[in-house]
């Protein structure tokens, strides 16, 4: 199943891989701009027993084949796999690779979800980071890992404190402000808020003005990347990142 906003001729198209269980898409769309067109289609379903495994799974190339070519057939000019964890789990030569295999199905511009986080607090001059996220051990610790392999200094890494994988969808947008607040340390250059399963377009502005340094969410990131791979700019008022480009911007 694939969604596609409403076309205009001229308009530049991207795509969106998004995991097969993303439901935040309207929160999503309010990034992007009325002149672009993209559209959105799903992986597979996977069986999984628990949360490293649910990612594992996702993080596989190949099932990214069919949704990758459906969107490049479609004429999508840069793909984007919406998935943090997906594209963490096997580290930074793991995420390299599904960038790879996505150039190889005939994109010309491939972004991932944690790809576009690393260029996103670059952008915003981190280099210490505190992190928020929804995941059971290990998937965590291998975020942490992922981060510091790229570069960053991760002075906290705090859970929402979930039962389930399943939950992150039900997070309110207060949940999200308050593991924020709580989540931040004084050390750290900005805030990192993983998972696209997470409300964050308004708990953005009202974070940064809170806290006094960029709040970036991995929704936000892969917009702000994803926009900026075609020179298109995302839309948010307040949100430090997007006063920024995107090194992989055309």
């Amino acid at each position: 199943m694939d969604r596609t906003n409403t076309r205009s001729e001229g308009n530049r198209q991207v795509g969106i891989v998004a995991s097969y269980d993303f439901t935040r898409r309207e929160e999503l769309g309010r990034w992007f701009p009325p002149d672009v067109e993209w559209t959105m289609t799903f992986t597979e379903e996977v069986p999984y027993r628990d949360n490293l495994e649910l990612v594992s799974r996702l993080g596989r190339a190949s099932l990214l084949t069919r949704p990758v070519r459906e969107l490049v057939g479609r004429g999508a000019e840069a793909v984007a796999y919406l998935c943090t964890a997906c594209t963490f789990v096997d580290g930074v030569a793991g995420e390299r690779a599904l960038r790879e295999a996505m150039t190889a199905y005939g994109v010309r511009r491939a972004l991932t979800t944690s790809g576009a986080a690393i260029d996103a607090l670059r952008a915003v001059g981190a280099r210490r980071v505190a992190v928020v996220h929804p995941y059971q051990e290990p998937v965590d610790q291998l975020l942490g890992r992922y981060l510091k392999d790229s570069g960053f200094d991760v002075v906290a890494l705090t859970a929402l404190g979930l039962d389930s994988v399943e939950d992150a969808y039900s997070v309110a947008e207060q949940q999200v402000v308050d593991a924020v607040v709580a989540g931040d340390h004084a050390r750290a250059d900005a805030v990192f808020v993983s998972c696209t399963a997470l409300p964050t377009y308004d708990a953005l502005p009202r974070l940064e003005a809170r806290l006094g340094k960029p709040v970036v969410s991995a929704n936000q990131a892969t917009a702000w990347a994803l926009l900026g791979a075609v020179g298109e700019r995302a839309r948010g008022a307040g949100q430090r990142l997007l006063e920024h480009r995107p090194t992989l911007g055309a």
